[in-house]
């Protein structure tokens, strides 16, 4: 079989075509990415402040020059997922027509939220809101909220985190998860990126092109999960030092990468059904604990006063909110968007590559109206509720009982402010060991599953890549925090260039992606329509069918009565003479066929007539056998019998 050009989708194929080959280690991929990995790694160990300060200006430069085309793609990527929803391409199921889900609603809806669910979530639970909040050096408080009385200046922190955690962050999951379930479910192909762009790629979907995809994807992604890694390790050593069981310091830092880094190589190399399974569902345990802890022990009244207004508040003000980038802020609101937003799609556009595979794998069965909105609404919804408790906890410290989270410093550390949260509730010390413990398993479970993910990218969609190439991805993405970090040092800047660099890199690596993201919305809409017009053409043969089967026997008895009835009166006493004559019996085969002739052609023209009126137009309805057939046709003016359905089968 040829393969699909680009011009004309192939309709959906439930086969399971490999790429050239099979399953096997794609080197262009894998070694171009790991390249470019020891590249950025080298750079930053051997030349760090000249690093540092060429990742600054290269971030500098695409936030001041296209920050407005990142808050513009990934709202265009929310309305594209809602208008697949409310369209008629919701209908279609993400394998085949009688395929069931895999997993019932709730173990879905739970792997949903696990999957939203990240250190970043930890890290930025109180200290986002705060910061947003309280923190008077920039970039902290947004430039369009300062000066703000505090009710009014807190409830719009929590509105603009829930633009950087709600819709639009798995608006982006949802394109690429769709796509490439899409493409692994319902086309049969491999979980790679590159066959989520075969209906525009075509047979170049194979080649150098591909690769590139998958290049750009596992570049991407190694990035992201740096970057949250990176997040991962300061909290630790905060919460370390905030227990008084460890310095914070560079070294400590470092020395966190390289165990955690290493438990999450051996959780890699276990494979999906043991580390993974096992550190996943006690990740899920501890952030109930957690939540349902500071809520009881939290202003629990207040918390859930705050969720509904939350969210009234989000609803409210998501269209602005969404097409925030601040111009008349001037250098103020560039660097604040370039901090912040525009960062944030930065970090999901590069993580979205991971997020959007796992998803997709456990969606088998869905429709595509039922991912869509499962996937944006329900971890929404959960994340919603995380942030107001963590955040509408330390919010509610600062406005009501005029806790100053900044230390008289006027800036928000955020390693720290999810501690410093605990300490004004009961049993503070454990809740931050209970953070701490939290962190370090979603470090865990970032690195691992993030390795297994690239595995399977870098080995042509083989769901169960080799071990090595596992434990490799796994100990890269660590390598690259701890690098960042010690060279930042190293340049005398600090952790926080190291974390700036990280942010840098991320928001670098996405600009591809997000060309790749619009590359699978085409290539969706493309396909579903394909697929729509299809449905639609044999919908229109089964009315049609129907409306024949309904009324055409109706139709006959009502004709067949008439002509019977003329034919008689017009032949008269003739037909009584010969009825009892010699020809009799002949005499009364010519009239029934007469009869039947006149039946038949009378049925078919008011048949015709009134399918063409249901139909609103002349129906020209393909025959199985790819041919045409219409009520004008040649057939008919050969004297064969029409047939509205062409050939029965």
């Amino acid at each position: 079989m040829s393969s699909p050009t680009a011009q004309n989708p192939p309709p959906p194929s439930t086969e399971n075509p490999e790429p050239d080959g099979g399953y096997a280690l794609s080197k262009p991929v894998f070694f171009v990415a790991g390249g470019v990995i020891v590249l950025a790694v080298a750079f930053a160990l051997l030349l760090p402040g000249v690093f540092n300060s060429v990742i600054s200006t290269l971030n500098s430069t695409v936030v001041a020059s296209i920050g407005w085309y990142y808050v513009l793609v990934v709202t265009g990527f929310v309305v594209f997922g809602l208008v697949l929803a409310a369209s008629r391409m919701g209908n279609i199921r993400l394998g085949k027509d009688d395929d069931v889900p895999e997993y019932s609603l709730f173990s879905w809806f739970a792997m949903l939220f696990a999957a939203g669910m990240g250190i970043g979530l930890v890290f930025w639970g109180a200290a986002e809101p705060l910061t947003f909040f309280a923190d008077t050096a920039a970039p902290g408080i947004p430039p369009n909220a300062d000066g703000l009385e505090a009710p009014e200046r807190a409830e719009r922190a929590l509105g603009q985190t829930f633009l950087h955690w709600g819709l639009h962050a798995w608006g982006i999951y949802v394109v690429v998860g769709l796509a490439v379930a899409y493409a692994v479910h319902r086309r049969g192909r491999p979980v790679s990126i590159r066959w989520a762009l075969e209906p525009i790629l075509g047979r170049r979907t194979d080649t150098w092109i591909g690769d590139l995809i998958d290049i750009i994807a596992l570049v991407g992604t190694l990035f992201g999960i740096a970057t949250s890694l990176g997040f991962g390790v300061n909290q630790i050593a905060a919460g370390l030092d905030h227990l008084g069981v460890l310095p914070n310091s560079t070294l400590i830092q470092v020395i966190i990468v390289v165990v955690v880094t290493g438990l999450a190589t051996l959780s890699a190399a276990s494979g999906v059904d043991k580390g993974i399974k096992i550190l996943s569902n006690l990740n899920m345990g501890l952030a109930a604990l957690l939540l349902i802890a500071v809520l009881i022990l939290g202003p629990t009244l207040f918390l859930l006063r705050d969720v509904v207004s939350n969210i009234g508040f989000y609803l409210q003000n998501i269209l602005q909110l969404s097409f925030q980038t601040l111009p008349f802020r001037g250098d103020a609101g560039e660097t604040w968007l370039g901090s912040w937003t525009t960062f944030y799609w930065g970090w999901w556009i590069s993580w979205s590559p991971f997020v959007g595979v796992f998803i997709a794998r456990i969606s088998k069965g869905r429709t595509i109206r039922e991912f869509i909105t499962g996937v944006l609404l329900v971890p929404t919804a959960l994340t919603f509720l995380w942030f107001t408790i963590m955040g509408g906890t330390a919010l509610y410290e600062a406005v009501f009982r005029g806790v100053d989270f900044t230390g008289g410093t006027g800036a928000i550390d955020p390693n720290t402010a999810l501690f410093d949260t605990f300490n004004n509730l009961p049993g503070g010390a454990v809740l931050s060991g209970i953070a701490v413990v939290l962190v370090s398993i979603f470090f865990i479970t970032s690195a691992d599953s993030g390795a297994f993910v690239m595995d399977m990218i870098a080995h042509k969609g083989d769901p169960n890549p080799p071990r090595i190439t596992r434990v490799f991805w796994a100990s890269a993405s660590g390598l690259i925090a701890a690098s960042l970090i010690w060279a930042s040092s190293l340049s005398g800047d600090g952790e926080a260039s190291g974390m700036t660099a990280l942010q840098s890199l991320a928001l670098l690596s996405a600009l591809p992606v997000s060309v790749v993201m619009i590359g699978m919305c085409i290539s969706l809409w493309r396909s579903l329509s394909h697929e729509v017009k299809v449905i639609e053409r044999l919908e229109q043969r089964l009315r049609q069918r129907e409306f024949i089967e309904r009324y055409s026997d109706e139709l006959t008895d009502q004709v067949t009565d008439r002509v019977e009835e003329k034919v008689t009166s017009g032949i008269g006493g003739h037909v009584e003479s010969h009825l009892e004559g010699e020809y009799g019996q002949q005499f009364q085969a010519h009239v029934g066929q007469q009869v039947e002739a006149q039946v038949a052609e009378q049925v078919e023209a008011q048949v015709a007539e009134q399918l063409s009126t249901f139909t609103a137009e002349q129906p020209i309805v393909p025959s199985e056998d790819g041919e045409s057939s219409d009520s004008s046709g040649a057939d008919r003016g050969r004297g064969a019998r029409w047939n509205p359905f062409g050939k029965e089968r």
